[in-house]
């Protein structure tokens, strides 16, 4: 599969290891037969992604995410926009570690290019059950990469 994923930071927060989120989202993308993944996250404060929500969608509203989605087919194509501010404050709200929900975010942004939506009650029940399965896989990743053989 051809993959192409890249992070840019508009705050100080940084990925720490942007390979393995790679590797993560591939992962998950292939679950998902996804054929190829370009993607763009950006991790920004709400000020930006709240222009961003009035500029492209006319929301004026704060957010977490905002998936700009240009796939065709299985071919995964998006700019994410992520408020990494947003984040943790949802982490506090779900009593969840950040980085559960910052996993939960970028999860997400893929699945609504893979065809979830979270509009109605069963879509949100669907959405969070894909985004489980994505967090689990990131888990499975790292207990792997974490043991030697």
């Amino acid at each position: 599969m051809n993959v192409s994923v890249d992070f840019t930071y508009q705050t100080e927060f940084v990925l720490v290891d942007e390979q393995m989120f790679v590797n993560w989202l591939t992962k998950c993308a292939k679950q998902y037969s996804a054929t190829s993944m370009a993607l763009v996250y950006a991790f920004m404060d709400d000020e930006a992604l709240l222009e961003l929500n009035l500029k492209y969608l006319n929301h004026n509203t704060l957010t977490d995410i905002i998936t700009f989605d240009d796939t065709v087919g299985k071919d995964v194509s998006a700019n994410i926009a992520i408020s990494v501010t947003r984040v943790r404050e949802n982490a506090v709200e779900q009593n969840v570690p950040f980085d559960e929900e910052l996993l939960r975010v970028m999860s997400h942004g893929l699945l609504h290019c893979l065809g979830f939506k979270d509009k109605t009650e069963f879509q949100i029940a669907d959405m969070r059950s894909a985004e489980q399965a994505c967090i689990k896989l990131f888990h499975v990743e790292q207990n792997k990469e974490n043991h030697v053989s």
